[in-house]
């Protein structure tokens, strides 16, 4: 699989006046003329304002000099003749004028100049690589013309400092305006895509986002002075062995022990000076009742733990490093972490699979539905997903095509088996990726051709999400994850008989306990067993469901011979009605002979006989359960014999 070139447009040989140019003011005004009457333009006003114009800045480069308020200040007849010049090369007023300065139809107005053909090849590669028309008009107009108009350059000679510089006058504008400027910093980055694609510059578009990852001061707001220049100290030395995501949960992780020490104890100077039971003790108890800052709800047992053991390491690491402030003694032991849950895969239901599975094919989002079938048909983590190369199908003799997933959470590379349905997947997702030149890897800044490109980008992860909880909606179903598709897909092979060794290297774990959770989901010697004792359960007397619900079977009368109901092995009740039997795995009912024992019972004389057979039974149920060293159930029936003892004597007295 290869992706297609994008098509860089051919310079054109078209020449272009130098700005400020002199031209005899007669037949400059008359082109202009022509210019507006070919817009279907054009009165008195205008030749007054632009000969106006000229009188005051015989030189028109000269304009570019006056204060921006002055440039902007330009009434509604000269504006156009402003224009007029800016598409001509007569006049370039600096990004400032053209980052305020709006514009009709700009991209329409270049059509007869030097402009058109590379804002047409501009918007061409914007649509190969699958921006929407309103993206590309609005890139092209907002900021390829005016880089093209100020730069009075073609567009394969635009550079990184071109586009630097009107990004700066987008920034100062939306901060004189007191406004946000997402809809321009948006532009900007679609156009900065397209021109690296096109192989014009070479550097891909910044990441806004990003923060420089050696600096963590922002981490550590309310942390007292000394102890945040120690924090930003241990976390540099983590620099060559960590990374930068997981320093940057360390320092957030930290910093709440450095908020708490600060709250507690704002006269200590040193971690010397902790001492468990004032600083430590009460730390994690305020972590077991920590709320999350968004939502207000309580941190969860796994962000307790993280904590908890965040410091400990902490502590721990600068003693054995020899920090002169490090605590004397050991603050943190093992028994202050919380334990986790040992909860089972959320895996997907077979009803819910099969849902979500018809909404991702039917989403006309193809590139991200497709990218989460993947998922699914893989077993891959989000990160791993979007982390593939455009080469990563493999064809081995005699073994078929396998999947060659890319390091990933573990840092370790694996290979997955591929159907031919899945293979047919990925070829679809190679041909409506994004095409273009290799964008760097995040790891290794080394170029590379990944497999899910959309907009010249890699696809985040975020809009994996996205997608997938957008097809649980459609699906009708509660919100969905993407790791629950690789639960989903690890369940599936395990119901399928799957060996658990073969399911560790396709799922890429490193231990065997982390796949052993599959094991315990679905246990097959489990599942056996309970069938074989479900059956002999069902030759004996009992209940058993069944489809229909509890079904009662056939219990032996209690006048029968030896191999009646005295002789099997079951917790037996003599009830008013008849016997209750239960299996000693299920105990004794709750209910059992409940009514002889509740103060609203009421007997008469016409219920003696009744009364003396149920003692009859109780005191061979006794006998049983005694005999079978049920000590519980031989109490149960020895508490129903002195109740009944008790009625029976009072009805008799009355």
């Amino acid at each position: 699989m290869s992706a297609p070139p994008m098509t860089m447009p051919a310079p054109a040989s078209a020449a272009r006046a130098e700005p400020g140019h002199r031209l005899p003011p007669a037949e400059l005004l008359g082109e202009y003329a022509v210019w507006l009457a070919g817009r279907g333009r054009g009165n008195r006003c205008f030749a007054t304002a632009a000969a106006a114009f000229l009188r005051r800045w015989p030189d028109v480069q000269s304009f570019a000099v006056e204060p921006l308020g002055a440039m902007l200040a330009a009434d509604q007849h000269t504006r156009p003749f402003i224009t007029f010049l800016l598409l001509h090369d007569l006049l370039r007023p600096g990004f400032d004028y053209l980052a305020e300065r709006k514009f009709a139809a700009l991209v329409d107005l270049a059509g007869r100049t030097r402009l058109n053909d590379d804002l047409q090849g501009f918007i061409q590669a914007a649509a190969e690589l699958g921006f929407s028309a309103h993206v590309r008009s609005r890139a092209a107009e907002r900021v390829m013309a005016r880089l093209l108009i100020q730069t009075g350059r073609r567009l394969h000679e635009v550079t990184v400092s071109d586009l630097q510089e009107l990004e700066a006058a987008f920034r100062a504008r939306a901060e004189r305006r007191g406004s946000d400027w997402g809809n321009d910093r948006g532009f900007l980055h679609a156009a900065w895509t397209v021109l690296f694609h096109l192989g014009v510059v070479s550097l891909t578009p910044p990441n806004r986002r990003r923060h420089d990852h050696t600096d963590h001061a922002h981490h550590l707001g309310g942390v007292p002075a000394w102890l945040a220049r120690r924090l930003q100290d241990y976390l540099t030395a983590l620099t060559g062995t960590h990374a930068p995501s997981t320093r940057d949960g360390i320092a957030i992780r930290l910093a709440h022990f450095g908020r708490h020490l600060a709250a507690i104890d704002s006269g200590l100077s040193s971690l010397a000076d902790l001492d468990r039971q004032r600083h430590i003790e009460t730390y994690l108890a305020a972590v077991a009742t920590a709320r999350a800052m968004r939502g207000g709800q309580l941190i969860s047992a796994g962000e307790q733990r993280n904590r908890i053991i965040t410091l400990g390491r902490f502590l721990t690491d600068i003693t054995e490093w020899g920090w002169p402030d490090a605590p004397p003694r050991r603050l943190i032991f093992s028994r202050d972490i919380p334990k986790l849950p040992r909860a089972l895969p959320r895996y997907l239901p077979v009803d819910a699979d099969r849902r979500i599975a018809q909404a991702l094919h039917q989403s006309p989002n193809r590139m991200f539905a497709d990218a989460l079938l993947l998922a699914r048909a893989t077993g891959l983590r989000v990160g791993e997903l979007c982390a593939l190369e455009l080469d990563c199908i493999h064809e081995i003799p005699s073994t078929g095509a396998w999947l060659k997933v890319p390091l990933g959470k573990l840092a370790t590379e694996r290979m997955v088996p591929l159907d031919d349905d899945t293979v047919a997947l990925i070829d679809r997702i190679a041909q409506t990726r994004s095409p273009g030149h290799p964008l760097p890897h995040p790891k290794t800044r080394q170029p590379t051709e990944f497999l899910l490109t959309h907009l010249g980008k890699r696809i985040s992860t975020a809009a994996l999400r996205e997608e997938l909880a957008r097809a649980a909606e459609t699906a009708g179903l509660p919100k969905a994850t993407p790791h629950q598709l690789r639960h989903t897909w690890a369940t599936a092979l395990i119901n399928s008989g799957c060996s658990l060794q073969a399911l560790m290297v396709m799922l890429g774990h490193t231990s065997a306990a982390m796949s052993l959770r599959y094991a315990r989901l679905f246990d097959h010697t489990v599942r056996a067993d309970y069938e074989r004792a479900l059956a002999q359960a069902k030759t004996q007397p009992g209940t058993s469901p069944d489809a229909d619900g509890p079904t009662m079977l056939p219990i032996t009368d209690v006048t029968s011979s030896a191999d009646g109901w005295k002789d099997t092995p079951l917790i037996k009740s003599r009830l008013a009605g008849g016997y209750c039997l239960r299996t000693a795995a299920q105990g004794s009912c709750t209910y059992a002979n409940i009514c002889e024992h509740c103060p609203n019972f009421r007997t008469d004389a016409a219920f003696l006989p009744v009364l003396a057979a149920q003692r009859t039974d109780t005191a061979a149920l006794l006998a049983d359960a005694e005999a079978r060293g049920w000590g519980e159930e031989a109490a149960r029936h020895r508490r129903l014999l002195e109740r009944l003892d008790q009625r029976m004597a009072q009805t008799e007295a009355s």
